[in-house]
C-alpha cells in the first residue's frame, strides 16, 4: 500500500517530459508566426518601393534611373530588391487611349478634350527566405512582388 502512494504521488520528471511535449509544438509554431510577420513586411516594403518610383515618375516620367533610384532608397533594408525597367506614357484623362514613351499624342476623345496625362508603372520585386523550412516544400525562398501605376500631369 504505501508503494502505491508514493507511486500517485511520485512527479520526478513528469513536469519536463510535458516542457519536452509541449515545447516541440510551440517552438515551430512561434518561429512560423515569426516568418509570417517578416514575410509581411517584406511585403509591404516592396509596395511601398514599387509605390516610390511610380509617385517619381509621375514628376519625372522618363528619368528611368531616378524612379529606379526612388524605389531602391524607400527600401533600404531589402538587400534582395529588384526594380524592373520603368514603363511611361501618355495616355487621355479618362485613360482611354495610351501612347508609350508619348512618342505620338493619343487622340482623346471630344469629350475629354485634350487633356493627356503621364502614366507611369513601376514593379519591384524582392526574395523571402523562411527561417525554418515549410514542411512538403522544397523551396526555401519565395518572391514577394508589387506593381504601382501612377498618373501624373
Amino acid at each position: 500500500m504505501n508503494f502505491i502512494k508514493r507511486f500517485g504521488k511520485a512527479d520526478d520528471g513528469g513536469a519536463m517530459v510535458e516542457l519536452a511535449i509541449v515545447a516541440s509544438l510551440l517552438i515551430p509554431i512561434l518561429f512560423g508566426v515569426v516568418d509570417l510577420g517578416r514575410m509581411y513586411y517584406e511585403g509591404i516594403e516592396v509596395a511601398n518601393a514599387a509605390h516610390a518610383g511610380a509617385e517619381y515618375g509621375s514628376l519625372y516620367p522618363s528619368d528611368t534611373t531616378g524612379i529606379t533610384a526612388a524605389a531602391t532608397q524607400s527600401a533600404p533594408d531589402l538587400t534582395t530588391l529588384v526594380i524592373g525597367t520603368p514603363t511611361w506614357g501618355c495616355e487621355c484623362s479618362d485613360g482611354s487611349l495610351y501612347s508609350a514613351s508619348c512618342a505620338v499624342t493619343p487622340a482623346c476623345p471630344a469629350s475629354v478634350g485634350t487633356n493627356v496625362v503621364h502614366r507611369v508603372k513601376v514593379t519591384a520585386s524582392a526574395q523571402f527566405n523562411w527561417i525554418l523550412p515549410l514542411p512538403g516544400v522544397s523551396s526555401s525562398s519565395i518572391t514577394l512582388s508589387n506593381t504601382a501605376t501612377v498618373r501624373g500631369n
